[in-house]
């Protein structure tokens, strides 16, 4: 390997670990400009089976960093479900992770991504991300993270179908699912494939 393979290959290094600490920072799609939409063809989640048996799945989509697989996220939910309203809707957001990532990673990045989409205290932020270091553990490939939304502000947070958190704040509802779903999304080819769109 020469020193320019070399110096090559730690860059790379570096931008794949700077992705993987930000899994859910859906920016990386307009850098990486890798997004495909997936054939929606699995199960309900078993979460959402008694809170929301009739919802279906509305879209979904991979996330690549650099063609690596970071995760596929999948929007589930019932019949009337409208795009500017989200977070009045009750819905699931299902991530399915392909590699091993940080809960307190995934935890901080969501905060750096929520406020992309409103303004909030500093007081709030700590608050939440308190909250979301507890709800996202460390996670391996094939993990799911769920975040399921009553859409009246309650929002729980699964992992591979354990709860492992839950707030009621409509606030804090509509800026972590504004991440994916609002049009203040830094991802908006990601937001036109889990709302149908695109």
């Amino acid at each position: 390997m020469t020193s320019l393979q070399y110096r090559h290959f730690i860059k790379r290094r570096h931008a794949l670990s700077w992705g993987a600490a930000s899994v859910l920072a859906p920016l990386l799609i307009t850098m990486s400009n890798e997004l495909h939409a997936v054939t929606p063809t699995v199960d309900l989640p078993g979460e959402m089976r008694s809170t929301l048996p009739a919802a279906r799945q509305v879209g979904s989509a991979v996330l690549r960093f650099f063609g690596l697989r970071v995760y596929e996220a999948r929007l589930w939910a019932t019949n009337g479900f409208t795009p500017e309203d989200y977070n009045r809707h009750p819905f699931g957001l299902e991530l399915v992770y392909d590699r091993k990532l940080e809960g307190a990673a995934i935890a901080e990045r969501s905060i750096a991504e929520m406020r992309r989409v409103g303004s909030f205290t500093d007081e709030q932020a700590r608050q939440w991300l308190s909250l979301m270091k507890q709800a996202f553990p460390d996670v391996v490939a094939q993990d799911r993270l769920l975040g399921l939304n009553d859409g009246q502000g309650e929002v729980r947070f699964f992992h591979n179908g354990r709860q492992t958190g839950q707030i009621r704040d409509a606030e804090f509802a509509r800026l972590f699912f504004g991440i994916w779903l609002s049009p203040q999304t830094s991802a908006p080819a990601m937001r036109s494939s889990l709302l149908g769109l695109g």
